[in-house]
């Protein structure tokens, strides 16, 4: 997150300083002596608010979710100062070869070969290449931060995977997975109204003419759909619950074999589904799963002890919030 200028200016003179501020960009929180814009809160909400602006709720519905995501996206950034604020005192630090070992991981994982290919993707988020280094920088030290003040809190005993293990049985016996294809309309996060509007009736007309009898869906998807999986005709694979996003999720295991959704709305943009098949799901053993479900265990615990050790760093500071 970048500093202001401003963050030296002495504290009999803040009040001044931030009133001038507000003149360009206005001021959502003040924690310490650093400062928090409305247009960084607004950056950090943007994916959230852009779903909302285009889903269907009434106007009272969506501003009051419209101040929830706001005031979630601002407490987020304000956790993010104070850990900051910490890094800096116990001097912990990422070093360059660090960096670009998670730069590679990050590549491997996405299937990147070539910089061209990495540039285009994080243009598509947002980023440059040397913003997104800075935004990963501060991350991995923050992770640096939580290793060393939260993770030695995070314990997981037989006793908790077994009773993880009682839950994911009952979650998953007599479930089932689907077999689903899509075609995406993209909406940046940045889109306005209009053009959220134009991508949902571009999808409607979509859907439309992939319930026309004798259309070939992945054929469609693979003319039509502005996702990655396009060139495999919008084909998804089998895939249970919990590994979608919710929204896309809910719509997927609702419709039965052969049926067409209306656009569904994620941060993603606009998607029209068609799922191909369903199937039962058999229930693997305990020892198959152990070391997912420890894995999905500590990072719960660990963001349940974060939240508490932000929590502890906040009253510790001078918090002051003006949104």
């Amino acid at each position: 997150m970048k500093k202001w200028l401003g963050t030296m200016v002495a504290a009999l003179l803040l009040q001044g300083a931030t009133a001038r501020a507000e003149l360009v960009d206005r001021v959502a929180a003040v924690v310490n002596r650093d400062i928090i814009t409305l247009s960084e809160v607004e950056k950090r909400a943007a994916p959230e608010l852009a779903r909302i602006n285009g889903g269907t709720r009434d106007a009272q519905q969506r501003t009051e979710e419209r101040a929830r995501v706001m005031k979630q996206a601002l407490d987020t950034l304000i956790g993010e100062k104070l850990m900051e604020e910490q890094i800096q005192e116990l001097g912990l630090s990422v070093t360059d070869s660090e960096l670009e070992a998670a730069v590679s991981d990050v590549k491997r994982q996405n299937n990147i070969t070539d910089d061209s290919q990495f540039d285009r993707l994080l243009a598509g988020e947002g980023f440059t290449v040397a913003a997104y280094k800075d935004f990963l920088r501060k991350q991995m030290s923050r992770m640096k931060l939580v290793q060393l003040k939260v993770s030695p809190k995070v314990k997981v005993s037989e006793e908790d995977l077994k009773a993880a293990y009682t839950q994911y049985n009952k979650m998953e016996s007599g479930d089932a997975e689907v077999h689903a294809r899509h075609i995406l309309v993209q909406v940046d996060a940045k889109a306005t109204p209009a053009q959220v509007e134009a991508a949902h009736k571009k999808a409607l007309a979509l859907a439309e003419e992939a319930r026309k009898p004798g259309v070939d869906f992945a054929k469609l998807a693979q003319d039509k759909s502005e996702g990655p999986s396009a060139a495999d005709g919008g084909d998804l694979g089998f895939f249970r619950r919990g590994v979608m996003v919710p929204a896309f999720e809910r719509v997927a295991f609702s419709l039965k074999d052969g049926e067409v959704s209306e656009p569904v709305r994620t941060q993603f943009g606009w998607h029209v589904l068609k799922v191909e098949e369903h199937r039962a799901v058999d229930v693997a053993p305990f020892e198959t799963v152990k070391n997912e479900l420890e894995s999905r265990l500590k990072l719960q615990k660990t963001e349940k002890y974060v939240e508490q050790y932000v929590q502890e760093l906040r009253q510790k500071a001078s918090v002051e919030t003006k949104i």
